[in-house]
């Protein structure tokens, strides 16, 4: 019986460490993409839009809120400059680890 709940503590503690692991690495090129509000890219040209879905849970346990939001921004950048953007505005907020954002380019090329 011992072994037994030994192995479970083991198992549990595994699936929080990783319930706040990120595993979304960004581009070089996605280094230069930023987030920014839909005021701050009123000057810029709107070049289309991605969507971005990561994890929100590993087994049974949530993951953090603000390492979700982080994921989904990151996969966003890379996305965005497969399309030649510079600028992502977040439509709405994260669901079920999904969210949509808008491209712009607001630097002149």
């Amino acid at each position: 019986m011992k072994h037994v709940r030994t192995k479970a503590v083991a198992i549990c503690a595994v699936a929080l460490s990783l319930s706040g692991c990120s595993w979304v690495s960004i581009t070089e090129e996605a280094q230069n993409v930023r987030v920014v509000t839909a005021s701050e890219a009123s000057g810029c040209k709107k070049i289309g839009n991605v969507s971005a879905k990561t994890t929100d849970h590993v087994t049974i346990f949530a993951r953090s809120d603000q390492k979700v939001q982080r994921e989904l921004e990151s996969l966003a950048r890379n996305e965005a400059t497969e399309l030649g953007g510079d600028a992502i505005v977040p439509i709405g907020a994260p669901k079920e680890g999904r969210q949509s954002f808008d491209v712009y380019r607001c630097r002149l090329r």
